[in-house]
């Protein structure tokens, strides 16, 4: 039997700065076979590994669809995260997965969708994109909301804009302009935007992630504005340790987030005896 805990070794193909601590990584198995094989699900992660400091768990935020790499979106805040933000273009990381449940795009099929997502949690929420800008016969409409502290810290502005389609609304915030910086859009917190969303309750899927707080307040606000639990997805990415529900970090009740998640319906959080996002 294969070992579930034992990586295997990836090449960094390119690097590109994000924010001031944020960084995307595209890379590759180097075994081109595993590399052909390889498939993941918006929504899932995978382990990252630098021997001698540990394994950290990083949500895929490529095209689901790219056959030939697949990208990390990394926020550098721990010993793993620091020392790969030292690493370049050729150097070795060691991956296994990918783990937990997806998205669910099969339930967007002729359905509205509606991405809310703040600060590095666009990185888990741009496969999704990527799928509806990939496939716009199987969705009726879509609406992205996303919020950052500052322009500076936004993921992807190189991309932001260029997501909006006939079919695709892009709605942006921020927190505060510093003195100097230019901005065009709105100010404030991501629920903000609820404000001049088109999105409507009505044959709607909601899909967040962000900070903990940030979803609870749009869980909030979106109940209050008529969404019913059940059709609001979010997800969690906490305690994950070992990636396989062994280790028991991460349960939630009779759950595992990295093997019943990371994401859930909030529906389902509601059933369990630990209060998440209330």
């Amino acid at each position: 039997m294969a070992n579930p805990y034992q990586p295997a070794p990836v090449k960094i193909l390119a690097v590109q700065r994000e924010t001031y601590d944020t960084t995307t990584y595209t890379m590759a198995f180097t075994d081109p076979d595993r590399q052909a094989a390889y498939r993941f699900a918006p929504g899932q992660f995978n382990m990252l590994t630098v021997f001698g400091l540990g394994e950290a768990p990083i949500s895929i935020s490529s095209d689901a669809e790219d056959r030939a790499s697949f990208q990390h979106t990394i926020r550098h805040v721990g010993r793993v995260t620091n020392a790969i933000q030292r690493m370049g273009v050729g150097d070795t990381l060691w991956v296994r997965g990918p783990y937990g449940n997806g998205w669910p795009l099969a339930q967007m099929e002729g359905r509205n969708v509606l991405v809310v997502a703040g600060g590095i949690g666009l990185a888990p929420l741009r496969p999704v994109i990527y799928y509806l800008l990939n496939h716009p016969e199987k969705f009726n409409r879509a609406e992205i909301l996303y919020g950052a502290r500052t322009p500076a810290d936004m993921l992807f502005s190189n991309q932001l804009l260029q997501w909006q389609t006939e079919k695709v609304k892009v709605r942006l915030t921020v927190d505060q302009v510093p003195n100097g910086d230019a901005w065009a859009h709105r100010v404030g917190v991501v629920t903000t935007l609820f404000q001049e969303m088109d999105s409507q309750p009505a044959n709607t899927l909601v899909v967040t992630c962000g900070p903990e707080i940030m979803m609870r307040f749009v869980v909030k606000g979106l109940m209050e504005r008529g969404f019913e639990a059940s059709q609001i997805y979010v997800s969690l990415e906490r305690r994950m340790n070992c990636g396989i529900s062994k280790c028991g970090k991460c349960q939630l009740g009779p759950k595992y987030v990295c093997r019943d998640g990371p994401v859930f319906a909030f529906a389902e959080l509601t059933l369990l005896p630990e209060p998440v996002l209330v």
